[in-house]
């Protein structure tokens, strides 16, 4: 390898991530990079307001309370705002996701009217 001041030396040029591989190619990408998106694996939750009405809603993991509350007015023809869903004595809050709360398919959430 010829440097800028026209020395000659043996050694290989560093590439900008640093560290070339022992094959002296480039890094590949991940793996995950390369594949196409998979599809979000859609949940079933169920909502019982213990006033004789059971609703069970599609939904994705990925989506928040608030998001569950309008698909369940959508279904249940009330508004989003006086809807409140709680397991026991937690109040689910809407800005916060099914996945961090944990909520997986075929749960269960109690539905109360404020």
């Amino acid at each position: 390898v010829v440097n800028s001041a026209g020395q000659v030396s043996g050694r290989q040029p560093s590439s900008p991530a640093g560290v070339l591989p022992a094959s002296g190619r480039a890094a590949a990408p991940p793996r995950s990079a390369l594949q196409a998106p998979r599809p979000a694996r859609m949940i079933e939750v169920i909502c019982n307001d213990r006033l004789g009405k059971k609703v069970r809603v599609k939904c994705n993991p990925e989506d928040t309370i608030g998001d569950l509350k309008k698909l369940l007015a959508a279904q249940i023809g009330t508004r989003p705002e006086k809807l409140r869903i709680q397991k026991w004595y937690t109040i689910y809050k809407d800005h916060i996701t099914l996945e961090d709360y944990e909520i997986h398919d075929g749960m269960g959430l109690e539905l109360y009217y404020n």
